[in-house]
């Protein structure tokens, strides 16, 4: 069966009894939208990314996010942030596609992964939109194969203008399945880009000054129930290091009188951040009990606990955070809202796993020689910097195929 033969007889039983699609409930935005899809939650996070970074390059530009209706959309809904606009794939028919593109007009689409829908893009691409890949998967890709019309997958890739693929094995499996060689590239695989959060320069340069020649570790996002924990490891490393201070961020500020009681009880010479207090050479802990200076926080500690991780009920804070800030990464198991970014910083050895107080106290006199921190925060650093060089790469290309849209309308 020929390409053209294999497409036509998919596209005819997409379009007979195919299911319309529910009607979008948000309207289109004004100016250029970019219609995203993304296969799973992590490439929700990185696309959500994508689409802050383009805000940047062009105010008039838009996001419509597609995920799968099988619950990754719910699991993706608090995790967006920024431009976005979250929707339903359509299902893979004529009349849903048809209604889809009517309603949003898409300047380009950008899916992602693999796991390919024909009559979505095809549809898309006879109307005009370019299509690229991102973040191409072997496994993913795998996926979208059809026994009874092998040569649908080359008709579908034959449409897309770019597929970026996130390593060797997933452009192998592309062109396997037909996709032009001369469209295919390896660009690594496309993440949530890292972003250095704000701070007071004279804050900073005066902590640092006074605590220049001191350890210094930091309690991140610190749960009620963890403060024990933490409390109790900062006690085994002051006995390693008896000049050690310890930065406790609580979770909610809410609970900062509670956790002040807690380190008050315990003995700890401690000051409280908002108090407007300086720490001495007495201070033990410092808590830090404002909103918005994190940024603060993990520049001033080179080795970073962080919280909401140890105690069932959480699901972990963004480890990209303490990364992007030159930070070695310690965290707790329950950390399934960000378990990929986790494992990824875990394998390039800039993460490591504590259960409970032995293990964390452990982990922070392990860290405590500037050497050993110093090279967790370095691997942390890169693998965070390595997803800001795929991200870029991505814009350009958006931008290319934008104008040259843009060029063959004029």
């Amino acid at each position: 069966m020929s390409r053209s033969l294999a497409l036509a007889a998919y596209l005819a039983l997409a379009r007979r009894g195919g299911q319309a699609g529910a009607v979008p409930d948000i309207p289109r935005p004004v100016g250029r939208v970019i219609w995203a899809h993304a296969v799973d939650a992590g490439r929700a996070r990185a696309l959500a990314g994508l689409a802050r970074q383009l805000a940047q390059h062009r105010t008039d530009l838009s996001m419509v996010m597609t995920v799968p209706a099988d619950g990754t959309d719910d699991r993706v809904t608090d995790l967006l942030r920024g431009p976005a606009l979250r929707q339903p794939l359509p299902p893979d028919t004529v009349p849903a596609a048809e209604g889809f593109l009517a309603h949003w007009r898409p300047d380009l689409c950008l899916w992602s992964g693999g796991a390919l829908q024909p009559a979505l893009l095809v549809c898309a691409a006879r109307e005009g939109v370019p299509l690229c890949m991102v973040d191409a998967e072997e496994a993913l890709l795998e996926r979208s194969r059809w026994p009874w019309l092998r040569d649908l997958p080359r008709a579908v890739l034959a449409e897309f203008a770019e597929i970026h693929a996130r390593d060797e094995a997933a452009a192998r499996q592309a062109r396997r399945m037909g996709a032009d060689p001369a469209r295919v590239r390896v660009t690594g695989e496309l993440q949530e880009e890292a972003l250095a959060l704000p701070y007071r320069a004279d804050d900073h340069e005066t902590l640092s000054r006074i605590m220049r020649t001191r350890p210094v570790w930091l309690a991140a996002m610190v749960q009620q129930d963890e403060i024990e924990t933490v409390l109790a490891a900062h006690r085994e490393a002051s006995r390693a290091a008896h000049r050690c201070v310890l930065i406790v961020v609580p979770d909610d500020p809410a609970q900062s009188a509670e956790m002040a009681a807690r380190i008050a009880a315990q003995g700890w010479r401690h000051i409280a951040w908002s108090e407007g207090a300086l720490p001495d050479e007495a201070t033990q802990v410092i808590l830090a009990d404002t909103i918005g200076e994190m940024g603060l926080w993990y520049r001033l500690a080179p080795i970073c606990f962080m919280g909401s991780s140890l105690v069932s009920g959480q699901h972990g804070r963004d480890p990209d955070e303490p990364a992007a800030h030159g930070s070695a990464i310690l965290y707790g198991p329950n950390v399934a809202r960000y378990l990929h970014r986790y494992s990824r910083y875990a394998e390039a050895g800039a993460a490591r796993i504590v259960r409970d107080t032995d293990t964390l106290a452990a982990a922070v006199q392990a860290l405590l020689p500037p050497d050993s921190a110093a090279a967790m925060a370095h691997a942390a650093w890169e693998v965070a910097s390595r997803g800001a060089e795929v991200t870029d790469r991505v814009v350009e290309t958006v931008l290319d195929l934008l104008d040259r849209r843009a060029a063959a309308e004029t």
